[in-house]
């Protein structure tokens, strides 16, 4: 999508703004519903003046009839015209905004998508759009009928004759009225009965995802309990809404339905027809018309409801669309070397009071390995992301090959950075589209071997399918440690200078930790390494340690050296000892010393 459409969505604020790259579709739409409106009730008159002619002895009627045949079948025509149109604009703009969405999102630091996760962006992207298709699809054309229908019945009415229009117009005045009692303090349980269906929605997300948790420490009442407290709470909102308006709002749909409006027509019509100060066909005619006055009203109602629905949905979209895209150099520049360098880092998140990071200095040179270390939330992964940029530093820089990070075009910045994350995540696809990942001319060669210094060949040579076989939903079919090493494939296949390797072992299980092992020192051959974990074991061999504690760089250097020094890194190293030397034996036996 170009950017000027992406402009011209966010240039206006609300619904209306959202839908303008379709406006001159949904304006045609709601002109073809106001004219299929205009159309019935000429079929209407025609149908009146076809019994004023059979009164009176008229041998026209037959073209009145064929008139009011014609006016019908055009007004349906224009009808189905106008959804028509109405649709193709719904889908054009479903299009439209999904693209935008997806092309902005692109453009925004990986940091934000971390923090906002995907459950809420799937809402802004899946449901908010759907919602906006909807309004343009169903409730536009209605628009049109809503408006030109009132105007031209009461018009009419007033033409034929006004004593009766008045009356017509007076019920529909008393309807409006009640209504009105039904809508008092609207926004305000509107907008609680939207927080508290919020509420359920959550709640049943969490209490469906965390049923093996919940089945195995929770016999249901705490987690089951957050649910009906949700319900309750919407439960209350809801009586509170019928209590206040509910009474007003079936007075007022009684008083707006025809009936009403027919019985004081007829009544007082009937009494001018009485006393001659009214002609039956007269008479008829207002009763045929004038019963759509107030029955024309009754859309604008629900369609209320549709624009409320779809104006929320359109200012989390325009929200969206308008949060600041990652900052582009226009003179991007090519790094030097692999070579890592940090400079008075400082970063905060925007959320927090404090720093995550303070002051952080180090340099890797290309080519060596680098362990952060440190007690949980030292702020080791932290840095490691500040690395391709997930956000940007908040003071300081971050160099690669001696270039600043900000000044390397995102593209050249990732296509010299791998992530290996304690997270993985697999695509419903085949294990081989999952390794080739971002490599698309990659040789089912080229795969294998990827796999093969992953240590994950034999294990997909087993499956039925072998590289063929489909991974399942994030990788759901395999094994832990079997996940990760399909993910260092895909680094492997990718052979970018630089590593990140972010807790790669911590899910792995002994069987796994072997191979999993021999594949990240595949990995790491001649390649600038950062790598973040908690078995200190693993990083013994470090060509340097750098350890951080609450968001400080504090020591520096290799093993031995740290640990004589007696400080942070020693006492994790301490700590780290006395886990590996415990037992659920010794364990037992102190207790019971």
């Amino acid at each position: 999508m170009s950017d000027s459409n992406h402009d011209t969505i966010t240039a206006k604020s609300g619904l209306w703004g959202v839908i303008v790259p379709v406006k001159v579709r949904i304006n045609i739409a709601i002109g073809l519903g106001a004219l299929s409106s205009l159309l019935v009730l000429a079929a209407i008159v025609s149908l009146a003046v076809v019994v004023h002619s059979l009164v009176i002895n008229d041998h026209q009627h037959w073209l009145w009839v064929g008139l009011a045949f014609m006016f019908t079948i055009l007004g349906l025509a224009t009808k189905l015209a106008a959804f028509t149109l109405s649709h193709l604009a719904a889908f054009k703009l479903e299009v439209i905004l999904r693209t935008a969405l997806a092309d902005h999102l692109a453009k925004l630091p990986l940091g934000f998508l971390i923090e906002k996760g995907s459950g809420r962006l799937t809402k802004v992207i899946q449901d908010d759009v759907k919602a906006l298709h909807a309004f343009a699809a169903d409730s536009t054309p209605f628009f049109g009928r809503s408006f030109a229908m009132p105007i031209a019945t009461f018009i009419l009415v007033m033409l034929i004759d006004w004593r009766l229009g008045l009356v017509a117009f007076f019920m529909l005045a008393i309807g409006m009225g009640i209504m009105s009692l039904a809508f008092k303090n609207h926004k305000e349980l509107a907008d609680r009965y939207d927080s508290e269906r919020e509420k359920i929605h959550h709640s049943v997300i969490e209490f469906v995802q965390a049923m093996p948790v919940v089945r195995t420490f929770d016999d249901g009442s705490q987690s089951f309990g957050r649910y009906m407290t949700a319900l309750e709470g919407f439960r209350e909102v809801f009586s509170k809404w019928m209590s206040q308006s509910g009474t007003a709002a079936k007075a007022g749909m009684l008083a707006l339905s025809p009936l009403p409006t027919v019985m004081a027509l007829l009544i007082i019509g009937g009494y001018f027809y009485i006393n001659q100060q009214i002609e039956f066909s007269t008479w008829l005619a207002i009763l045929l018309i004038g019963s759509g006055l107030v029955e024309s009203i009754m859309p604008l109602m629900w369609l209320n409801q549709f624009i409320r629905k779809a104006q929320t949905s359109a200012l989390r979209i325009q929200s969206l669309l308008e949060e600041p895209v990652m900052p582009l150099t226009e003179t991007p520049q090519q790094p030097n070397d692999a070579s890592i360098a940090f400079n008075q880092v400082d970063f905060n998140y925007g959320t927090r009071e404090q720093n995550a990071l303070k002051k952080v200095s180090f340099q890797v040179p290309q080519g060596t390995v680098a362990a952060l270390v440190g007690p949980s939330g030292a702020g080791k992964s932290t840095a490691a992301k500040l690395i391709p940029r997930f956000w940007d530093v908040t003071s300081g820089a971050i160099k690669i090959g001696g270039i600043d990070v900000r000044d390397i075009s995102p593209e050249t910045l990732m296509s010299k950075v791998s992530f290996v994350f304690q997270d993985t995540f697999l695509f419903h696809d085949s294990l081989a589209n999952n390794i080739r990942l971002g490599i698309d001319g990659a040789t089912q060669e080229q795969i294998e071997a990827a796999a093969k210094s992953a240590q994950a060949h034999d294990f997909i040579q087993q499956l039925p399918q072998g590289y063929n076989t489909i991974a399942g939903d994030r990788g759901s079919r395999l094994s832990g440690g079997q996940r990760q090493r399909i993910t260092i494939a895909r680094a492997i296949l990718q052979n970018r200078p630089i590593v990140v390797l972010d807790e790669a072992t911590a899910f792995a299980d002994p069987e796994n930790e072997a191979a999993l092992i021999q594949a990240l020192a595949n990995l790491m051959q001649r390649r600038t390494v950062i790598i973040i974990a908690h078995r200190l074991s693993t990083i013994k061999d470090a060509d340097q340690i750098i350890v951080f504690d609450q968001g400080e760089v504090v020591e520096k250097g290799q093993h031995s050296a740290l640990v004589e020094q007696r400080g942070v890194y020693a006492r994790l190293w301490r700590n780290y000892e006395k886990a590996q030397g415990w037992s659920l034996g010794k364990s037992s036996n102190k207790e019971a010393k």
